[in-house]
């Protein structure tokens, strides 16, 4: 498994200060928050980015996120999917391979509701393979839809395309209905990508995105999900993704060297714990 920090966790500062704030912090993998990166195209181009991208040997490992292609319809639906092809052509520009989605809010499901989301999620699948970009499904342990590992698994079981896996969002994996023996679930082919944090010790139904602190700094047992991890044969990014306004007043080249510390040590402790 190979470390890398998200946007997110610097989520105030721009994408140019982060790209220059990680590699002078010793990371040189990070996962684009694509909001900044579309905001920063608007006075930079393509050519220029991928100069600044190079010259701080910088590597981006996947984007964040996609919402509204599951459950929308009509004008709504229209107006997502033409903005989810904009974000796949970005993805194919910067050769980013990996785009997480995240499923539709919903306060109440129809019957047709999982039927619909797969019939999309097989034609979003389609329309990234076509920018050969593998889709990371998200589920968010508070949603009404989609809210265990569980259901998203069984969600890319049903949409059948091979560019389709989940992200294990560590957070939402502690925080929702997913269960230890859901994990057991994962292989290579269907874990896309993987998010990472601590939280506090606090009851779980109280915990909050802002909560989120560095791994081995909380109460997540985080060591026997990585070990899962590596006895599947995961090899992909273990992304580091806080939302905390506390770490969000510090510099990315501080946030990504206690990042990235915190990260080799979660990986060393269990490659330690499996010799």
């Amino acid at each position: 498994m190979r470390p890398c920090i998200s946007e997110a966790t610097t989520l105030p500062s721009s994408f140019a200060d982060d790209v220059k704030g990680y590699t002078g912090g010793g990371c040189h993998t990070m996962e684009v928050w694509l909001t900044k990166l579309e905001t920063h195209l608007e006075k930079h181009t393509v050519a220029e980015t991928r100069k600044l991208l190079e010259y701080h040997e910088m590597t981006l490992a996947a984007a964040s996120y996609q919402g509204g292609l599951l459950l929308s319809q009509g004008e709504q639906r229209k107006a997502h999917y033409d903005h989810f092809r904009r974000r796949l052509d970005l993805c194919q520009s910067f050769g980013i391979p990996t785009l997480l989605l995240v499923a539709d809010f919903a306060e109440k499901l129809e019957p047709t509701s999982l039927e619909r989301a797969v019939v999309s999620l097989r034609q979003a699948a389609q329309w990234a393979a076509g920018s050969n970009v593998r889709l990371a499904l998200e589920f968010r342990g508070s949603a009404t839809f989609c809210s265990s590992l569980d259901t998203a698994l069984g969600l890319v079981a049903a949409c059948g395309e091979p560019n389709v896996g989940v992200n294990l969002d560590v957070f939402h994996y502690y925080t929702g209905p997913s269960k230890f023996e859901d994990l057991a679930l994962l292989t290579p082919s269907n874990l896309a990508f993987v998010q990472v944090c601590d939280v506090l010790d606090r009851p779980r139904e109280l915990a909050a995105d802002a909560d989120r602190i560095f791994p081995g700094e909380g109460s997540f047992l985080l060591e026997p999900i990585v070990g899962q991890l590596r006895q599947i044969g995961y090899d992909g990014w273990l992304s580091l993704e806080l939302l905390n306004p506390v770490v969000w007043n510090a510099k990315p080249s501080q946030v990504a060297e206690l990042g990235i510390a915190a990260l080799e040590r979660l990986l060393k402790f269990d490659q330690n714990r499996h010799r």
